[in-house]
Order: C-alpha cells, then structure tokens, then sequence
C-alpha cells in the first residue's frame, strides 16, 4: 500500500471471447486426434478463436478484442473512455511491429490523448502489466488506468494444418493446437484516499525471472531478427510455436512453490487470508498431483488448493488474458465477495517468469 495517502482500487472488470467455441472434436477434423490421457492432461475442453478455423482468415485483430474488453470493464466500473489516464497492455501477439498495439486500443475507444505502455512476457506479462499501472497511480502521475491482456495465438496455428491431411500432422503439433486459445481481459483500476487503519486496494506484488540460464522453454521464432531475413524467408513456416512440455512439467512445480511464499510474504498475508487465488495456468488437481511428484505439496500448497479458480478448460491457454479472463469469469459468477483478498498469479515458461499481485475485492463489477 502507499505511504502518500493513497491506494489502488480495482473498479471493474471485461473480457472479450471471439464467436462460438471451438470444441475438441473440431480440432480433431483439423489437426487429428490425441490420446485420451494427454487430451486430460492439456485439460482444454473447448477454446475461441479469433481466426475462421476451416480457412484460416481472420475475423477480428488483437486490439479490437482488446478494445472490446476495455471498453466492458469501464462501463462495469461506471467510467468513460474519457477519463483514463493511462493504458497498459499486454501481448505476445500484436499486429504489427510498430506501432505498438496499446495504441490500437486507445485508437479503438475513441481516446485522443492518454499514456500508453505495452509489455510482452506471455501469461507474466499481465501481472507485470497490473503493477506498473499500480505505481504510476500510487505516485498520483495518473488518476484512472486500464490494464489489458490480449493474445491472438490462433493465426500461429493455421499453417500446422491448413492443406495438410489431419494424420500427418505430428503429434507435438496436435498439442499446440489442442491448448491454445485467443482472447483478451481487462481491468480498471483507480487511485483513491487510503482510509487510515485500514487494508484495501492493492496489498502486494512480486515478479522475477527464474530461468535467467536456463533454455527457454516456449519461443515465438519468426519475422524478427534472429536471423537474415531472407534466410527467413526459406523457412518451412514464416512464424513457429515451439513449446518444451517436459521441461514445464518438471520446472513448474518449483515456480509455484517458490512465487507462493514470495508473494505472501510481500503481502503481508499468510495462506489462510486468500479467499480466492486467480491460478489460470491448470486445475488445483493436476497442479496438487505435479507438487506431490516433485516432493513439493507445501503448506502454503495445502492451504490454498480448494481455493484455486482457473478457467483453462472453457478457454485454453490464453498467454496474457488468462489472468483478467479467469478473474473475470470469478467476478460474474458470484465466487467473489467485498473485502476478500484476492490473490493473482501467473507463470510464463518462455524464460521461466512469474509475477504476482494480492488486492481485497471491492465488490464493484
């Protein structure tokens, strides 16, 4: 919390999904099917796409559904477009290079004139996104601020199976095609009076990189300058997913356990404070079975595994809007009450990050 006189409340919340969803069985005319054990592992039920599966073309852009979920979380928080001060996006995949795709956004809402950042760290990159709004509102720099996470991953998807027959396609392939989904969340946040005595707003945040010398463990190769262009530009696909499932599977336990104590710590709270812990990346299930096997079901784990909300399996793996989807999703279905302490965190196998933020719910929707 600020020591100025001043705290950050969120206000409202928005979430945009493309069209009908996508279910498993469509998938598997596309790409083939997978066996049923890993199909439960992935855990994806059913996912949106902003893409025409069958052609591959696309039906709206990254900053549109941005925009979209924007816009919902201001009208939810009683707010027009024109008193945001400040827009912080996070994306994997803008439309463009330059500009920057915040700047879409603003364009889409009709705001002439505010501040605009954007972050790439995938699913981390939200949360990273929350708090540096969160310190220019603290400051009193800036009064109102969006936050949003938008990931369009299907167009990455397309040449694994466009004009191919779905049984060649290879199985590490399928799996990318399985998980992934797009869609874009929103929150807004305001700065207001601190009340003297009292916990509210923002309470804590941790980030950190813990694979700093370690491989990464999912890339995004392609139309950048990791090599010549036109050495590029004879490559089989133009942009390749590349994700190390195995390598998740072991270095994830030790990111949870570890953002876990941190981000309690930071916040002063012990376990049994969080109502609701916002965990997008898989179910309290397959996450308690992972930490038993890598001899990590810690108490901190133990306190807080029935108090998991996730959505992965209505929306697949969404990159930056997991989190803003999920809590979202928590929001409008009624799993949040006024003063609960809410605790988000994401984890992002790219480089091995993770970030992390506790705030109470005010109760606005």
């Amino acid at each position: 919390m600020a020591t100025n006189g001043l705290s950050v409340h969120l206000v409202g919340t928005g979430s945009y999904l493309h069209g009908e969803p996508i279910d498993n069985k469509q998938i598997e005319a596309l790409v083939g099917p997978v066996p049923g054990d890993i199909l439960e592992g992935i855990q994806v039920l059913q996912r949106h796409w902003m893409i025409d599966p069958d052609t591959g073309e696309h039906l709206i852009t990254n900053s549109e559904m941005a925009a979209r979920a924007a816009a919902q979380a201001l009208d939810r928080a009683g707010l027009r477009p024109a008193d945001v001060d400040l827009i912080v996006m996070s994306t994997a995949s803008p439309e463009y290079q330059l500009p920057p795709a915040v700047t879409f956004v603003q364009q889409h809402l009709g705001i002439a004139e505010c501040a605009t950042l954007e972050i790439r760290s995938g699913c981390a990159g939200f949360v990273e996104a929350a708090d540096i709004a969160r310190g220019y509102l603290e400051r009193g720099t800036y009064r109102t601020a969006i936050v949003v996470g938008c990931e369009a991953i299907s167009p990455l998807l397309v040449p694994l199976y466009r004009g191919v027959d779905p049984e060649r396609v290879r199985m590490r392939d399928r799996l990318v095609a399985y998980t992934f989904g797009d869609g874009a969340g929103a929150l807004v946040f305001r700065a207001e009076e601190s009340v003297p005595g009292t916990r509210s707003g923002v309470l804590g945040s941790v980030l950190e990189t813990m694979g700093g010398l370690k491989k990464p463990g999912m890339q995004v190769i392609g139309g950048a300058t990791h090599a010549p262009l036109h050495q590029q530009a004879l490559a089989k696909r133009l942009v390749e997913l590349k994700v190390d499932v195995v390598e998740s599977g072991k270095f994830i336990p030790h990111m949870i356990t570890r953002s876990l104590k941190t981000l309690l710590r930071a916040s002063d709270l012990a376990a049994e404070d969080i109502a609701l812990w916002v965990v997008p990346e898989g179910n309290a299930g397959y996450m308690t079975s992972e930490l038993e096997a890598a001899g990590l079901l810690t108490d901190e784990w133990l306190a807080l595994r029935d108090k998991v909300y996730e959505n992965i399996a209505r929306v697949g793996a969404t990159g930056s809007a997991a989190v803003p989807l999920a809590l979202d999703e928590a929001a409008t279905t009624g799993r949040l009450r006024a003063g609960d302490n809410v605790m988000l965190l994401a984890i992002e196998t790219s480089k091995w990050k993770y970030a992390g933020m506790t705030l109470v719910w005010s109760g606005g929707q």
